[in-house]
C-alpha cells in the first residue's frame, strides 16, 4: 500500500487547517439533517393529503440537500487527499497513518483535543488509543 505517513510534527502541522474544515463540515452536517428532514416532510405531506407544498418547492429543498451533500463530500475529499483518515465526521475524528517502533501506526486526533496525544494499531480503533 503506498500511502502517505506522517510524522508527529508534520500530523501536528496540519491541525488548526483540520480543525477549521471539521467545524465547517459539521455546521454542513447539522444544515444537512434539517433539510432532509424538510424534504422527508415535504413529500410525506404530499403523498399524504394531496395538497401539500408546491413540486418547486420540494424540487427547491432536494435541490438544496443535494448542494449540502456535494460540499460536504468536497472537503471529506480535502481531507482524504492530505492522507488524512477521516473516521467520524460528527465528532471530528481522525487518524494519520504513521510509524512507530518499526510498525504501522495511527496517531489519532479528535476535533476539541489542543493537540495530537494519542496513538492506536491499525487494527484497533479509537477505544485502543494510547497516550504518545
Amino acid at each position: 500500500m503506498n500511502r502517505k505517513l506522517f510524522t508527529l510534527e508534520e500530523a501536528s502541522a496540519l491541525i488548526p487547517w483540520l480543525e477549521q474544515i471539521l467545524k465547517e463540515l459539521g455546521l454542513l452536517y447539522t444544515e444537512l439533517k434539517i433539510a432532509q428532514a424538510n424534504y422527508q416532510d415535504l413529500s410525506r405531506r404530499r403523498n399524504n393529503n394531496g395538497h401539500s407544498s408546491s413540486e418547486e418547492e420540494i424540487e427547491s429543498v432536494h435541490d438544496n440537500v443535494n448542494r449540502i451533500t456535494s460540499d460536504i463530500n468536497s472537503g471529506m475529499e480535502s481531507i482524504s487527499s492530505e492522507g488524512i483518515l477521516l473516521r467520524h465526521l460528527e465528532s471530528g475524528l481522525v487518524d494519520f497513518p504513521s510509524i512507530r517502533d518499526g510498525n504501522e501506526i495511527y496517531l489519532c486526533w479528535l476535533l476539541g483535543e489542543k493537540d495530537i496525544g494519542f496513538w492506536h494499531e491499525v487494527n484497533v480503533g479509537y477505544s485502543g488509543r494510547r497516550p504518545l
